[in-house]
């Protein structure tokens, strides 16, 4: 298709997500809710229900963290330290800070930083167990200092966690680890069940069931705050006719494995489309999970751009969760687009770079959520908190401002509260 034909409401709709439909976000509100209800015995029979857990007890035990870490071969574990080094290296200098401000003479406004006090941390382990998940969302709540840091992982078919998952938490220090997943989880996390501690903020992709959770949770009163909107994944590709096309369907294809309903886009300032195409059946073919590459390529898009200014165009339209520049001067483009996740520049930056240990946080905002949303930081895992003192000194200063400005909005109790102590600092004075 070709995005100077298409009219806005043709262009809107190009980048609307496939979302839960309705029978998965009742069913997963069921679960939610039922957890809440019932508690212990509800996490229990889902589990059962939908995992065949047969267990008594979700918490993994801290020998066999210990005994997964043992067994891992060597170069697993390599990799894994060498990409929470990277990753807590880029997360190191983040972080919101205290300030200290004399807003008026004699009243000093402070902004105090501290930790969430506690978060559970959702990594996936169906399919395909995201190792890299929870590297991504420990770290920084590390960094944060978060006093409490719950890990909810999916047990297998046996019942047991994914070692490779164990072996990482193993190396990241972590001990509150759960075998439990889906959207009983989510309750249980959200309510404190089964063992699971009721968290102040739930992090972590997940399936379709999972994000409704989430987002079901979030908006109870009292209920937990989640990480950001979450939905499929996302890339997309801006290509020219320099790009080479075994790169180009590579990185599309590194999306579509992940999920069918993952969105993959190519934006193509004169690529070489046939050739590109070529390359993706070439390269499908060879993929262990090429039926689930296949079922999301298949609502793939290729939009054709006139020029570079139109595939800024298309990008800031997209808000794509992954934007992968592999045109000439890449970098001038990447500075123009200010709603994607992340941007990868170059034809020698592959996504998979930034999913595993490059550094920055791969859980990313979807859904053309990037608008207005960025990706986990550790800022992500803290809050702040305002604090004002005024001297007696202070409070005369400010009180006529505050007596005006309440006499405008007809708030007599505010005058009032504000006269009171301006005539006391008066004749403290």
């Amino acid at each position: 298709m070709t995005w100077s034909e298409l009219d806005a409401l043709q262009r809107e709709a190009l980048f609307t997500s496939p979302s839960a439909n309705d029978p998965i976000r009742d069913a997963a509100v069921e679960i939610v809710e039922t957890v809440r209800r019932e508690g212990d015995k509800a996490v229990f029979e889902y589990a059962r229900r939908f995992d065949e857990f047969d267990g008594s007890d979700f918490r993994v035990s801290e020998s066999d963290i210990e005994t997964a870490c043992l067994n891992a071969p060597r170069e697993d574990i390599a990799a894994m330290q060498l990409a929470i080094g990277a990753v807590r290296k880029f997360h190191e200098p983040q972080g919101l800070s205290d300030s200290s401000v004399e807003t008026w003479p004699g009243v000093t406004c402070r902004r105090r930083v501290d930790p969430i006090r506690s978060v559970g941390l959702y990594v996936p382990a169906g399919t395909a167990p995201l190792v890299s998940t929870l590297i991504m969302l420990a770290v920084p709540a590390q960094i944060a200092r978060v006093p409490e840091i719950a890990v909810a992982i999916p047990a297998g078919p046996s019942g047991q966690v994914n070692g490779a998952v164990l072996a990482a938490a193993s190396l990241l220090g972590l001990q509150n680890i759960f075998a439990v997943g889906g959207a009983q989880a989510i309750g249980a996390l959200a309510f404190g069940a089964a063992d699971l501690p009721r968290v102040d903020k739930i992090f972590g992709p997940g399936n379709a069931w999972v994000a409704a959770a989430k987002s079901h949770v979030s908006m109870l009163p009292g209920g937990p705050a989640i990480d950001l909107p979450a939905g499929p994944s996302e890339v997309l590709v801006i290509a020219d006719g320099g790009a080479r096309p075994d790169f180009v369907a590579a990185d599309l294809l590194a999306q579509a494995e992940h999920d069918p309903l993952a969105q993959t886009v190519l934006v193509s300032i004169d690529a070489d489309i046939a050739a590109i195409e070529t390359e993706l059946a070439r390269q499908l073919a060879g993929l262990p999970r090429q039926d689930i590459a296949a079922a999301a390529l298949e609502h793939g898009k290729i939009i054709l751009a006139s020029d570079r200014k139109e595939a800024i165009e298309i990008a800031n339209a997209a808000c794509p969760e992954h934007l992968i520049i592999q045109t000439e001067a890449p970098q001038e483009i990447a500075s123009s687009v200010q709603t994607a996740g992340a941007i990868f520049i170059g034809a020698w930056t592959p996504e998979s770079m930034g999913d595993y240990a490059a550094g920055p946080n791969h859980t990313l905002p979807t859904g053309r959520a990037g608008r207005a949303w960025s990706g986990v930081t550790v800022e992500s895992f803290q809050r702040t908190t305002t604090l004002i003192e005024a001297s007696a000194g202070g409070a005369a200063a400010i009180a006529p401002t505050v007596e005006t400005l309440a006499r405008l909005e007809g708030l007599d109790a505010h005058h009032i509260a504000m006269t009171l102590r301006a005539q006391g600092g008066r004749n403290d004075g």
